[in-house]
């Protein structure tokens, strides 16, 4: 891996600066891409903004930036953004300092702000190497998230095609998916679950294979399907459905044949049963039987206590005294078959025999 500590100037930075929603966000005479199309949109607020202005106006050291070396050649910024954008813009005479665009300013004071040294460290190298030292440097300022990093490293056709239907507020799959997806497509959440979905978790694989592709239409496509069986299954929709694992569940049974009616009704009950407190777990816990997705109540202090001193002790499967610490809680007639979490359905099984029995 070769990292390159580059001295140059805000001129240089904001010369042919361009600022498209189509065509990304550009400057450094064309040769840097700031914000690849359909990325992470400007977020500083207009204090943070200000800063950066600021410290350049004093000839106060600005924090170093980084860039990722592209194999034509140009550049892409991967921790620097925000900052780049406000000096571009105000360049630019997008905005305002102190009640002052760029353009009201004495030619000198125009002169300090486009000779103010700017400090980059432009980095080259395998994939690997570079997402390792991306994920070093990422600690200032407005943190990158792992999806991120992983589009600098993976930059190409396929992730600006991907990003474009992922990564925008009022991107397609936001229109599609905001009821069943947690996140925001801004910081990348929807591509990142999508991708780990499509592909069993391993989103650099599948990052590297796709990366020269023209296209993301596999992706795109299948995040409708997920989508369309999610809302054919699921017709009924709910807010506790934000946030469930639909991409891994869609995997394993969009070939089983399922029984929408039935399954509503099964959602509506285990919704009103108090001793589920992880509602968003029913979806996957009707699929798939297990009772972890639930998160199912269980028995307080003083109910173990009361059922402790109503057996005196006794374990009621081998039937030798333990003490309480050595018992725990089980339900006499499961949760699964209608069993309450309440003292009468409580009994104190000694840990080996409540082992035994949940291994059945």
């Amino acid at each position: 891996m070769k990292i390159e500590l580059k001295e140059m100037t805000v001129r240089d930075l904001a010369e042919g600066y361009q600022d498209n929603d189509e065509d990304g966000v550009v400057g450094y005479s064309g040769k840097l891409d700031i914000r690849p199309p359909f990325q992470r949109e400007f977020i500083y607020k207009d204090k943070q903004r200000d800063a950066v202005i600021d410290t350049v106006t004093r000839d106060f050291p600005l924090n170093v930036m980084y860039w990722a070396a592209r194999e034509d050649g140009d550049f892409e910024v991967i921790d620097g953004q925000q900052r780049t954008i406000s000096l571009c813009q105000y360049v630019e005479g997008d905005f305002a300092f102190k009640g002052r665009y760029f353009h009201n300013l004495q030619s000198d004071e125009k002169e300090q702000i486009l000779d103010y040294p700017l400090m980059v460290y432009q980095c080259s190298g395998t994939d690997s190497e570079k997402l390792e030292w991306f994920k070093v440097i990422n600690i200032a300022g407005e943190k990158l998230t792992d999806q991120e990093l992983r589009n600098a490293v993976y930059a190409g056709p396929w992730v600006t095609e991907a990003k474009r239907y992922f990564s925008k507020n009022g991107c397609p799959a936001y229109a599609l998916g905001r009821d069943y997806m947690s996140g925001t497509p801004i910081r990348q959440d929807y591509l990142e679950t999508v991708i780990q979905w499509i592909n069993d978790g391993d989103i650099e694989g599948y990052m590297a294979k796709q990366q020269h592709k023209p296209n993301a239409n596999d992706l795109w496509l299948y995040f409708q399907k997920v989508m369309a069986w999610v809302k054919a299954t699921f017709p009924y929709h709910r807010k506790e459905m934000k946030a469930v694992p639909w991409g891994d569940l869609y995997n394993q049974f969009k070939d089983v044949e399922l029984d929408s009616a039935k399954l509503e009704k099964q959602v509506a009950t285990l919704m009103a049963d108090e001793d589920v407190t992880k509602k968003r777990g029913i979806y996957s816990y009707l699929l798939d039987g297990q009772e972890r997705h639930l998160n199912i109540r269980g028995f307080s202090g003083n109910q173990k206590r009361e059922a402790y001193e109503r057996q005196k002790g006794i374990c009621p499967v081998c039937g030798k005294h333990f003490e309480l610490d050595g018992m725990e809680a089980d339900h006499i007639t499961p949760w699964s078959k209608g069993g309450k979490t309440e003292l009468t359905n409580c009994q104190l099984l000694c840990l080996e025999d409540n082992r035994r029995k949940g291994a059945v």
